[in-house]
């Protein structure tokens, strides 16, 4: 590759080749490929940051390609750590990219290695229209802790699926996520630590907030046992096309929740039926794997059945088959 790749922003008096050398050195892990992460990856590549890493256990989901812009239609079903990666070493290959194809999504816990590791935490969130930012553990400044010392309950606060998200949103802020984290590297401006920063998307306005720090959040040495939901837990959902695709490429476990007489009149090949009503007892003693699919009739009932698991095994991911066996049967499975 030339180097004049980055000649634009070496040319910058407050950026200059230091700053650039520094980037080459850095290491990035950025946590979730999806709407706020995608945007990060893309310019920290594209800016020259050596090495990248992707935690992020999810699928492709058609409905992510509105607003997770670097995937495709051919990639719907695809691991998102591989999709991306894909994309990441076309737009540069001198990037080292490692990926890790799990899920890690409490920021507690994310904030606590970050304290215990003494490594700075570039925040982004959404709901709504509204965009939060912010610069956590730098230079012992406040932590996320400081903010939200404690997550919700579940039932507390609303479902984050189901509030939406505008598709241009979440990349304005991880944007802004990749800004804060080139000035970390690079030493040039002033990070946004101490400060929340808050962007209403409909009025176009931006509001900071002052964080009071809190001295005992940065006292953690080790990571708890267990972190609490932060946030009530998204239903994860496939489309029936994925879920055909992906039961003919690999083995899956899959949970039938329809009732016997709806299975006979409809069997799904590989699925262990545990009726809806017996599932809370029945499910006990199952041995779950990672990704547990859902199904049954239409697809409402496997979305019940995942809201009442979910918090009680935090180590699985439930995803539910959008339409159920109704959505199948136009695929003639």
């Amino acid at each position: 590759m030339s180097s004049s790749r980055y000649d634009r922003q070496i040319i910058l008096k407050e950026f200059g080749p230091k700053a650039q050398d520094k980037l080459a050195s850095a290491r990035v892990l950025v946590v979730g490929a999806g709407g706020l992460g995608i945007p990060v990856l893309h310019y920290l590549n594209a800016m020259g940051v050596g090495h990248l890493g992707i935690v992020d256990g999810d699928r492709v989901q058609e409905s992510n390609l509105h607003r997770q812009v670097i995937y495709t239609e051919k990639q719907v079903g695809d691991y998102k750590v591989a999709a991306a990666k894909y994309f990441l070493q076309n737009q540069n290959s001198q990037t080292i990219i490692d990926t890790f194809c799990e899920f890690l999504n409490e920021k507690n816990a994310i904030d606590d290695a970050c304290v215990i590791l003494k490594k700075p935490f570039v925040y982004g969130a959404l709901y709504g229209f509204e965009g939060q930012l912010s610069v956590f553990n730098y230079n012992e400044g406040p932590t996320y802790r400081c903010v939200f010392p404690t997550p919700p309950k579940a039932d507390e606060i609303p479902n984050c699926d189901t509030q939406g998200v505008l598709g241009i949103l979440p990349g304005i802020v991880g944007n802004l996520q990749a800004l804060e984290t080139v000035k970390l590297i690079a030493g040039i401006g002033i990070p946004l630590s101490g400060k929340l920063l808050i962007f209403d998307a409909l009025e176009q306005q931006y509001h900071q907030f002052h964080i009071q720090k809190k001295h005992e959040n940065s006292q953690i040495y080790t990571l708890q046992k267990s972190y609490a939901i932060a946030c009530a837990e998204p239903i994860h959902t496939i489309n029936a096309e994925a879920f055909l695709k992906l039961h003919q490429q690999e083995a899956l476990q899959i949970i039938d929740i329809r009732e016997p007489d709806e299975v006979k009149n409809a069997p799904f090949t590989g699925a262990l039926n545990i009726p809806f009503q017996h599932l809370s007892d029945n499910i006990k003693g199952e041995p779950l794997g990672t990704v547990v699919y859902f199904l049954c009739q239409s697809g409402v009932r496997s979305a019940r059945a995942i809201q009442q698991l979910q918090e009680h095994y935090p180590n699985t991911k439930f995803i539910s088959v959008e339409g159920g066996i109704k959505a199948l049967l136009t695929y003639e499975y």
